[in-house]
């Protein structure tokens, strides 16, 4: 039970390091741009080599199936409440903080940054409860599969954390945020090898379907976009590295 605790930690706290590196300095939209391009390429093969894959030879492809669609649905509402939140300023908790300006880029930015942290927040969690789930079934850990969490971890939080702070949020919340991000994520590697004995393949299949529809609709809403407006024509092929690299460290893992 502790090593199970202490590997969530270990492959969450990439999301808590990105988010210190995302509010030391102003970073140039350029290379936020790359950064984010990079981790979308990362998170594209997370989710054909470690969601999709793994998803369907546990439990097939109609759990898969299910788990993208509620996923899909859960993190498309749950960003639509933060962002009426934010708009009608009723909401001045962690996801949103209320700019002293009405710069419509800044309102894009903080708008972009929460979606970036809801998505990193719906998909570490199923992610790391599988990651417990094979922890209690002794499968272990390995040092690629690690690499290739903070691969696409790191560039979500620097990514989100940035254009936090050119919004206007306050260091300390953002900061705050992806500590709770952090430590939620580490907890449910915990969640999940409790409960592994309640965790038929269907189960975990769609769980790692729900995992893998967030982060499709948190691509290609707000990542992939966001990448592309910053970095420009080198978008596309800073993903192609990424998609590359990841997809070598989950083979290998």
């Amino acid at each position: 039970m502790v090593m199970s605790l202490l590997w969530g930690f270990v492959a969450a706290v990439s999301l808590f390091i990105g988010a210190v590196l995302g509010v030391l300095r102003k970073w140039p939209d350029r290379l936020v741009g790359s950064v984010l391009a990079f981790g979308g390429g990362a998170l594209i093969a997370s989710i054909s080599f470690e969601l999709a894959e793994e998803g369907l030879s546990t439990g097939g492809p109609v759990a898969v199936g299910v788990g993208l669609a509620i996923g899909a649905l859960v993190y498309f509402t749950a960003n639509k409440i933060v962002e009426n939140a934010g708009t009608s300023g009723s909401m001045h908790g962690l996801f949103h903080h209320r700019t002293t300006t009405s710069s419509s880029r800044g309102q894009r930015r903080a708008a972009g940054g929460t979606s970036l942290a809801l998505g990193a927040f719906l998909d570490g969690i199923p992610e790391q409860a599988v990651l417990g789930i094979g922890l209690a079934a002794g499968e272990g850990v390995s040092v690629a599969l690690l690499i290739a969490i903070f691969v696409s971890n790191l560039p979500e939080a620097i990514g989100s954390a940035s254009d936090m702070r050119s919004s206007g949020t306050p260091r300390s919340k953002i900061l705050l945020l992806w500590a709770g991000v952090t430590a939620v994520c580490a907890l449910a590697t915990l969640g999940g090898f409790l409960a592994a004995d309640l965790a038929t393949g269907s189960l975990r299949a769609a769980v790692n379907g729900f995992a893998a529809g967030a982060l499709l609709v948190m691509l290609t809403d707000s990542l992939v976009p966001e990448a592309r407006e910053k970095a420009g024509e080198l978008a596309g092929l800073i993903t192609v590295l990424g998609f590359a690299l990841a997809a070598g460290l989950s083979l290998l893992s």
